[in-house]
């Protein structure tokens, strides 16, 4: 560990107070927050544009176009599905920092695709899914990867504040990146996609300035199919890891009210494309009050109870924006969402990197990546399934229903969630090191 903290703060210093102190910690938090400050004002106009073409190119009624919006999250799933197991082995056997690099090339291909596309007239919906789907597959590749860096450069007792700073990053790239995107979008279409283009570019370039991340192998070289066997492996031998990932996915699929934002920015609330980037930046202003809080205050007692009440009011808050009608309560009650989902967020994503020890890191957060964006993704299809079969306001009620009943089972079934206490985990004393070793060498590699 004292050899880590020399590489990753520089001569001089031994101790640093915060993640902030080491340079590339620095330059890790400014990589994400342009790389989210894009891709999320990206994916949040092209959500609205394609209801918007739903409606206005092919004549469809508001449940048809909704159900768009459930198709776009599908398409988005696909590869999610299909390619985490290699995303989680490419960030634990090559440069974690080229991974991010090529990622971020492919989501800079398809900002400037949307721009050209949106500045000649001539987006389709065929065109969106397709672009979304390839989205996906970047998205994927990039999580597992970046995600799996920050351990790399912080010592492990400022890991609970460097996921809370991590946090801000992403958070304030979303309330940025709509923001400025709708008011760019309204100004000149094409302009948000042009400007994600440049920020992508710059993001990853900036990753390389970090210094080189592998992960850390012990014992003889293990076949890549084996890798990624032992990573699901692993999580399912762990009760505590499968219940954190499992609850986010089943509560998050239910409670997708932000995947109908489109519908209530256009034909509920009646505020536009600005209206929309203002409710989704609304969601993550929320998340980033509490994040920056949490970097200075960490959370230290009864952080699995926590976590679960979070996941409560996330539910309820989510009933509540389901019956507004006015615009400045509902985003009220999503700056509010966005709270309660970042105190579940931060403890969870604390614990899970706690609990993992650093070689199958990559494969750990892949899996956890896969049951966030299935639920960010799925709840986009179930949302539109919803809304196309009981109305908007009607799935969106369901939805945080749902999420509470599953909290509460979830309580009941992972009691190994109410007792997590603090996050006063060592990896040599964790029972995740003490497994992972099991798994690897249960078999001879292939």
């Amino acid at each position: 560990m004292a050899s880590l903290r020399r590489g990753a703060i520089g001569a001089g210093v031994s101790e640093p107070a915060t993640p902030l102190q080491i340079p590339d910690y620095r330059r890790y938090w400014v990589a994400r927050f342009l790389a989210v400050f894009a891709t999320i004002s990206m994916v949040v106009l092209l959500g609205y544009q394609t209801y918007d073409i739903a409606r206005a190119d092919y004549g469809m009624t508001r449940p048809q176009a909704a159900f768009q919006l459930g198709l776009l999250g599908l398409v988005q799933f696909v590869p999610l599905l299909l390619l985490t197991p290699l995303a989680g082995l490419a960030a634990d056997r090559f440069d974690r920092r080229r991974v991010v690099l090529a990622a971020n090339l492919v989501d800079a291909f398809i900002a400037a695709a949307l721009a050209w596309m949106t500045w000649q007239d001539a987006l389709t919906l065929p065109i969106v899914f397709a672009l979304a789907a390839l989205h996906g597959g970047a998205r994927v590749f990039n999580g597992p990867a970046l995600s799996a860096i920050a351990p790399n450069i912080v010592p492990a007792r400022l890991l609970p504040r460097a996921i809370a700073l991590g946090s801000i990053a992403w958070q304030a790239g979303s309330v940025v990146g709509p923001f400025a995107g709708g008011l760019m979008f309204e100004h000149e279409r094409a302009l948000p996609y042009a400007v994600s283009v440049v920020l992508l570019v710059v993001s990853g370039l900036l990753i390389q300035t970090i210094r080189p991340v592998r992960a850390k192998h012990e014992g003889p070289p293990v076949h890549p199919f084996r890798q990624m066997a032992d990573g699901f492996r692993f999580v399912t031998k762990e009760r505590f890891l499968l219940g954190c990932i499992t609850l986010d996915l089943f509560a998050v699929i239910l409670a997708g009210a932000t995947a109908l934002l489109p519908v209530y920015a256009r034909d509920i609330l009646n505020v536009g494309a600005d209206g929309l980037g203002l409710m989704r930046g609304a969601i993550a202003l929320g998340a980033a009050v509490v994040a920056l809080y949490l970097s200075f205050r960490p959370l230290e007692n009864n952080v699995g109870v926590k976590m679960l009440w979070a996941v409560v009011v996330f539910g309820a808050v989510t009933i509540a924006f389901a019956v507004s009608t006015n615009f400045y309560l509902s985003l009220a009650l999503l700056v509010t969402l966005g709270a309660a989902d970042m105190i579940s967020v931060f403890i969870r994503s604390s614990l899970v990197q706690l609990y993992t020890p650093d070689q199958m890191r990559g494969r750990v957060s892949s899996i956890s990546g896969l049951a966030i964006s299935a639920s960010n993704e799925l709840g986009e299809l179930q949302s539109g399934l919803a809304a196309a079969i009981m109305g908007t306001v009607g799935a969106v009620i369901f939805g945080g229903v749902g999420a509470i009943v599953v909290t509460g089972l979830w309580a009941v079934i992972f009691p190994e969630l109410r007792r997590a206490r603090t996050f006063a985990v060592k990896y040599d004393e964790a029972p995740a090191r003490r497994t992972a070793q099991a798994i690897e060498e249960s078999e001879p590699a292939p």
